[in-house]
């Protein structure tokens, strides 16, 4: 059975509509370079929810794995502390005692 031109070209995109693609392998170097940039998203950023969707976000700045706030209290003296107007964060002899 002979098919013309217009038919044939019709039943071919019909088959190549239905076949799935096929997909390439990644190299070493490309599959590294991935591996890399998704550890690199993830020191980068964090997920969480807002509006019951899912977010991606800037990770709040940390240092030597604490918070900047919490590093501050645990190693600055007073004198920087009054310095830097954060009185709060100055504790007293009474403050001591009563911890």
């Amino acid at each position: 059975m002979l098919c013309t031109t217009d038919k044939c070209y019709a039943l071919a995109m019909q088959n190549n509509r239905n076949m799935a693609k096929v997909k390439k392998k990644l190299t070493a170097a490309q599959k590294r370079a991935r591996k890399e940039a998704k550890a690199e998203r993830q020191k980068k950023f964090m997920w969480v929810l807002m509006n019951g969707k899912q977010v991606r976000v800037k990770r709040p700045p940390t240092i030597e794995g604490k918070g900047v706030d919490e590093f501050i209290r645990n190693n600055a003296d007073p004198i920087w502390l009054h310095q830097n107007e954060m009185w709060e964060c100055i504790q007293t002899e009474k403050d001591e005692d009563l911890s």
